[in-house]
């Protein structure tokens, strides 16, 4: 049973992790290169965010939204 833990430490530390082994040691030199992948996050839903309040105003002007507090069975 321990070689199975073991095993299970082996995959995640030796393989599935090492990317942020090389990212850590790549914030001691530059900081903004060791983010980009924060940066590229934030990039993608903050573009999201601007597509969905889009969406909302354009069913708003159209009527098609339902303001109504019964709108879901569930609320009944």
């Amino acid at each position: 049973m321990k070689s199975f833990f073991e095993a299970i430490q082996s995959l995640f530390v030796d393989f599935l992790l090492k990317p942020y082994d090389a990212l850590r040691a790549l914030e001691l030199e530059n900081w903004w290169t060791a983010n980009t992948i924060n940066w590229i996050f934030m990039i993608i839903c903050c573009v999201a965010f601007v597509y969905w309040m889009k969406q909302l105003s354009i069913f708003k002007a159209n009527s098609e939204d339902e303001q109504d507090t019964t709108a879901h069975s569930f609320l009944k």
